[in-house]
């Protein structure tokens, strides 16, 4: 489907250092395009500092973002809020993705919500754990999704459509901002 310059969209996300997925849906819950942003730790092979390939990845991530929003014309933004870190460079990394997202916000001047994971899955699958592949089939049987077949990709993308699915329940900002389209 190709965007109208009047068309509308929402960007919903599952972010991550390593495989950010990524949804752009219409106001009636058609996914338009999807994917995953992928990065990858570089530093060694590059021989640079480890700090300088982490800019290296945010930058990549953001211009992948940015791109995405222009392109779809996207107005507001949905994403999990990541939680939990097994190290400290986890815990950095889990900084690192939720100022990505609140920073382009702030500067595009667009409504952000996070949403737990714990919430996306149980509104979605009526329990707060399920595997990588019950999430998928069931974003499958609710919503047209361009599937990939590549298991870390589809992964991400049906984590960031869980994220729209509880959020068509629980947000009162989007729940207006359809009415008003």
């Amino acid at each position: 489907m190709q965007k109208t310059e009047k068309q509308q969209t929402i960007l919903t996300n599952d972010p991550s250092m390593t495989a950010w997925g990524w949804a752009v849906v219409d106001w009636n819950g058609n996914v338009i395009d999807s994917g995953c942003i992928k990065t990858a730790p570089d530093y060694k092979k590059k021989r640079i500092r480890k700090g300088d390939d982490t800019v290296r990845r945010v930058s990549e991530i953001n211009h992948q973002l940015l791109r995405t929003i222009r392109r779809y014309n996207v107005v507001y933004v949905l994403s999990e809020l990541p939680h939990g870190s097994q190290n400290a460079n986890a815990a950095v990394m889990i900084g690192a993705v939720v100022g990505i997202l609140q920073t382009i916000c702030d500067v595009k001047k667009l409504g952000v919500e996070f949403f737990s994971e714990g919430d996306a899955k149980k509104h979605l699958l009526g329990k707060l754990s399920a595997t990588k592949q019950e999430t998928i089939d069931e974003i499958d049987a609710l919503y047209k999704v361009p599937w990939t077949g590549v298991k870390y990709k589809d992964e991400a993308v049906a984590d960031a459509m869980a994220i729209y699915h509880v959020a068509q329940y629980q947000s009162s900002a989007l729940k207006l901002m359809k009415a008003g389209s």
